[in-house]
């Protein structure tokens, strides 16, 4: 069984800057996709980035060039770092760790309040 602990949310004014950690439990983090995911009030859990296991990443358009996704395999944990922020970025924002060829795996961190402020 794996943890994520997401940490770093919080109130921004827009055009801020906030930075989103995930901490993984286990041995496993390595070897699976890292994924941020948000979901506003209202509105369906979307994408927002991700980044593979070799450090492939992938962002959402409404986040290009905004945010930046990172990992770091020593510590077991993920980053995000968001700049220019938007009233629109505000969501809770969830870790997800996954890895869709067998063995799968897919882990939620609990998440993390993002509010901007305009």
């Amino acid at each position: 069984q794996v943890q994520l602990a997401e940490s770093g949310g919080g109130l921004v004014q827009a055009g801020g800057s906030l930075r989103l950690s995930c901490s993984a439990s286990g041995s496993i983090f390595s070897i699976t996709t890292m994924a941020w995911y948000r979901q506003a009030p209202g509105k369906q859990r979307e994408l927002v980035a991700q980044i593979t296991s070799s450090g492939r990443p992938y962002y959402a358009d409404s986040v290009k060039g905004r945010f930046t996704i990172s990992r770091d395999n020593a510590k077991n944990t993920g980053y995000l770092q968001m700049n220019s922020l938007k009233p629109e970025d505000t969501a809770v924002y969830y870790c997800n760790t996954n890895r869709r060829s067998a063995p799968t795996y897919d882990y939620w961190g609990q998440g993390t309040q993002v509010t901007v402020s305009s």
